[in-house]
């Protein structure tokens, strides 16, 4: 059965450009795609018909022999097994990623080279804070371990007075391609790892990998306010990037130690307040500590365990600017273990003494009411 010409499957002209080409090529791939015609026996023929097409007039080499010779020019190298990523359809990872990936939703455009440029890893280093240097604000050393350029290579891997050298599994691609039938899968090279360049004599301080390995002290400024859960970056301080890429940044997360006296809920601080029986009872003044220092807190008479009193602005200052929070002492009453008769009759006789000259204070106090 005799094969219809290239041109005509994707229907363009003889003199059509590769964008005209790749467009036509990716419009009848989603058209004809088996996935998308599953009733439809003839789809994968002529799917498998479009591939072959464009495997030959998206690559130079082989469409100028087909111009020349027709089929027979470029019958038989289109082979399966593996090779190299040039060997076949042009760059076969372009078409995965605009036409499969425009079918199947994934991320379309082309792949970056195997020896562009790339950004360093960004680092993260947990940090756990007093709770007195995260409310005030503070400055810390950290020793952070991060990769960076070997100065030995330069960061190129090989060893000074050798060279790279184009990696002949994959032939500088960086990629190997299975390919059966009209369906093909594109994979890392094993021989290079995806760079293209085979290093015949690598570094020996970092075994050809162009990095190593170092432990740095680093200045971290803490601003007042942080809290857990907040993150300080520090730009350029990640791992170095490969390739002469930009290096990646540093993370510094924060998370507060537990306090022994004081429970942070944002920017209000809490705590509890222990004041004897007979205190709660009649009435007195307490000193409460603060961040800032012990104040005197009032206790009215009859304060019962749980009540709440809050020193406005004794919290903490927002990170990001506003207002100080307030601190909430709770009060505890400290019952006595063993009360004596005495004690009892003491407190008893004091609280209704309290009562009394209470009561008698507003009789004296209460209007005379005038008959008419």
């Amino acid at each position: 059965m005799s094969k219809r010409d290239y041109y005509e499957v994707l229907g363009v002209e003889k003199g059509a450009d590769q964008k005209e080409i790749k467009k036509a090529y990716r419009r009848l791939a989603q058209k004809f795609h088996p996935d998308r015609n599953p009733d439809d026996k003839t789809s994968a023929e002529k799917f498998r018909e479009v591939s072959e097409a464009y495997e030959v007039l998206s690559d130079g080499e082989k469409r100028a022999a087909y111009d020349q010779f027709g089929h027979a020019g470029v019958d038989g190298q289109g082979g399966g097994g593996f090779g190299g990523a040039g060997a076949g359809a042009g760059d076969f990872s372009d078409i995965f990623g605009d036409v499969f990936g425009d079918i199947f939703g994934g991320g379309g455009g082309r792949r970056r080279g195997p020896n562009a440029p790339a950004r360093g890893s960004d680092l993260r280093y947990n940090l756990e804070l007093d709770l007195e240097n995260a409310v005030a604000g503070t400055t810390v050393d950290i020793r952070v371990p991060r990769h960076i350029e070997c100065d030995r290579c330069d960061g190129g891997g090989a060893e000074p007075g050798s060279s790279k050298e184009t990696c002949p599994t994959c032939h500088g691609h960086g990629q190997v391609r299975m390919q059966q039938g009209f369906f093909a899968v594109q994979q890392t090279c094993p021989t290079c790892h995806g760079s293209g360049q085979h290093i015949k004599v690598p570094c020996h301080k970092c075994n050809g990998e162009g990095r190593v390995r170092e432990t740095r002290t680093l200045s971290v400024k803490i601003p007042p306010g942080v809290d857990t859960g907040d993150r300080i970056r520090l730009n350029g301080e990640g791992e170095s990037g490969v390739n002469g890429g930009p290096p990646g940044d540093l993370y510094v997360q924060v998370a507060i130690k537990p306090h022994h006296i004081f429970q942070r809920d944002g920017k209000h601080l809490q705590c509890e307040v222990p004041i004897n029986f007979v205190d709660a009872a009649l009435g007195g003044e307490l000193e409460v500590p603060t961040l800032d220092g012990r104040v005197k807190l009032k206790i009215p008479p009859e304060t019962q365990t749980g009540k709440l009193f809050r020193l406005r602005g004794k919290g903490v200052k927002p990170v990001r600017g506003g207002m100080p929070g307030d601190l909430l002492c709770k009060v505890v009453v400290e019952t006595p273990s063993s009360l004596t008769t005495s004690s009892a009759t003491y407190c008893a006789s004091s609280r209704r003494a309290s009562t009394t000259a209470t009561a008698t204070t507003t009789r004296r106090r209460k209007p005379a009411s005038s008959t008419a």
